[in-house]
């Protein structure tokens, strides 16, 4: 049986635990044997892009140890994905003890529906969810992970499931961490542009991978009295389940 390790991420941890839940519902479902490894913590990526290396490193140090053990890691999301995979090897390349453990673990990080995809290949033919959607395609995941096609893929699998293309899907939604907080003003402007494209596509759901951008856009949605709820990738799949 194959086996992997979940890292919650703090968005999930504290704001979505439900969408964890999610994750390893759909994992067991398919046959993977999941565990949550108790030490682990922020992957330092708000510390890493506010310029404090020094404490990303020490958050990293953490995450690394809590999953040294692990087969696989699985997490829903894009973003953390990217921080471990791209941005741990740079904070320890010049710390040979630690670069080998960061590249280990960055090798065997994987974004849920990029892990759905391409290490399970799995085929959804059962599941059943009627709604009409839209897609947020988050930057981290995108360009930092280079993963795009594959929630689409999962999606276009999901029975009853209309996905609108998001017009002018690869602009960022105005969440991007820290700027939400740092330069609110011109955030504001770019999640209120996001909800207009949003409404253009007649959905009643929006459909993400990245937690930061759907409690960004959900809360605009909430705040505007917008009729259209969020949803995470492994969500949809969890409550497709089987078509009757």
């Amino acid at each position: 049986m194959m086996k992997v390790s979940l890292f919650i991420t703090c968005l999930a941890d504290v704001f979505y635990p439900q969408v964890g839940k999610s994750v390893v519902e759909v994992l067991r479902q398919y046959g993977v044997e999941v565990d949550f490894p108790v030490d682990q913590t922020c992957c330092g990526q708000p510390a890493f892009n506010s310029g404090y290396h020094a404490e990303a490193k020490e958050a990293a140090k953490q995450l690394i140890q809590a999953f040294e053990q692990s087969e696989r890691v699985v997490t829903p999301s894009g973003s953390c994905a990217s921080m471990i995979r791209h941005y741990y090897p740079e904070l320890f390349k010049q710390d040979e003890a630690w670069l080998q453990r960061a590249e280990n673990l960055a090798d065997k990080t994987y974004e849920f529906s990029e892990f759905m995809v391409q290490v399970l290949n799995v085929k959804l033919d059962d599941l059943y969810l009627p709604a009409k959607a839209t897609y947020h395609q988050s930057c981290h995941m995108s360009r930092g992970l280079g993963v795009k096609e594959e929630p689409h893929l999962l999606l276009a699998q999901v029975q009853g499931l209309e996905v609108k293309e998001l017009p002018y899907c690869n602009d960022c939604c105005g969440f991007g961490g820290t700027f939400a907080a740092k330069m609110s003003d011109i955030s504001e402007k770019m999640v209120d542009e996001k909800v207009k494209h949003i409404e253009s596509t007649g959905a009643d759901v929006l459909i993400g991978s990245d937690l930061g951008c759907l409690m960004n856009i959900g809360g605009r949605l909430s705040r505007t009295g917008k009729p259209i709820s969020v949803m995470h990738v492994a969500e949809v799949l969890a409550k497709g389940g089987v078509k009757k």
